[in-house]
């Protein structure tokens, strides 16, 4: 059943999923990297000369973290880039095919990204895949990037099936209810 906006069911459910996740652990990893930042340089390295041993390794990974989960929300919202120079001049119909082939390309190449990050996580320990100060170990930050990115392989394959019924996928609405 789709809404007023024309959204089917399901892909209202999965926005609401992604946009959620990205807001919970974007905000949470906005909120950390700004405190941190601040006390770390402002007032530990330059007050007190003593910066926190560790700090930008935490900051480092907390950014991995927020771009990781930013690919699907961006993936769904349309902030990725694309390029719609010839889009005016072509027909719906070769525009709607060759969104489709993108989708094709796309969704492999993406699903492979995605299994090369999971065996590198796999393999992140046994060759000493570490932060420099605190030697944290990057395997679960390998995870996180490999479950976004598979995140995002769903999105493709959720637009490719909407642009095989006949609809072109439409980006989700912002979160104050208007449409992009």
């Amino acid at each position: 059943m789709d809404a007023g906006d024309g959204r089917p069911g399901w892909l209202r459910l999965l926005d609401r999923w992604v946009e959620r996740l990205t807001f919970l652990v974007g905000g949470i990893g906005l909120a950390v990297m700004v405190l941190l930042t601040s006390w770390n340089v402002i007032v530990m390295r330059k007050a007190l000369n003593d910066p926190i041993v560790g700090a930008e390794d935490i900051l480092i990974l907390n950014l991995v973290i927020l771009v990781a989960v930013a690919i699907p929300y961006g993936g769904r919202s349309g902030a990725h880039i694309e390029i719609e120079i010839f889009e005016t001049w072509m027909s719906k119909i070769f525009a709607r095919r060759s969104l489709v082939a993108m989708k094709l390309l796309a969704i492999p190449l993406v699903a492979i990204l995605a299994w090369r990050l999971f065996k590198s996580g796999a393999s992140a320990r046994d060759f000493g895949e570490a932060t420099q100060q605190l030697l944290i170990s990057y395997e679960p930050f390998y995870y996180a990037m490999g479950a976004m990115i598979a995140l995002y392989a769903a999105i493709l394959i959720a637009d490719l099936i909407l642009l095989l019924a006949g609809r072109i996928p439409a980006p989700m609405p912002e979160p104050d209810g208007e449409a992009r």
